[in-house]
């Protein structure tokens, strides 16, 4: 009886063991990870890239003179709408024209140009902006 006892605690042990290191390896495996794709200049988001050049605004006085480099991430809701922009880099204030921009284009990404590999949940587009208004 005690040979019985001691084998399922053992058991226990054993299992619960296993369950502890399964949850550490879900916890630490990419596959929750968010893929993001970046774009290059040869995609099919070059029209978003030509309206951002279009509708921006070189006039404001706040803008870092210069070379400015940013970086935008946004994602593509199922209407094919520019959805949850965040821009980043040399100068905040070039960073959030880019985003009002974006956010306001009434411009739909078409999903048949999309391939596979560009089909994610967030996309990031290296955007360079050469400031020389004064």
């Amino acid at each position: 009886m005690k040979n019985k006892i001691q084998l399922l605690m053992a058991s226990l042990f054993v299992f619960g063991f296993m369950a502890v290191m399964n949850t550490a390896k879900a916890q630490t495996s990419n596959n929750n990870t968010i893929q993001e794709v970046q774009l290059n200049k040869n995609d099919a988001f070059n029209e978003i890239r030509n309206l951002l050049m279009a509708n921006f605004d070189f006039t404001n006085s706040d803008y870092k003179q210069g070379i400015v480099n940013s970086e935008v991430k946004f994602d593509v809701a199922e209407n094919g709408k520019i959805v949850n922009v965040h821009s980043k880099g040399d100068c905040k204030n070039v960073s959030k024209e880019i985003e009002n921009v974006l956010s306001k284009l009434q411009y739909r990404v078409d999903s048949k140009k999309l391939n596979n590999n560009m089909i994610a949940s967030t996309y990031v587009m290296p955007v360079r902006v050469d400031i020389n208004n004064r």
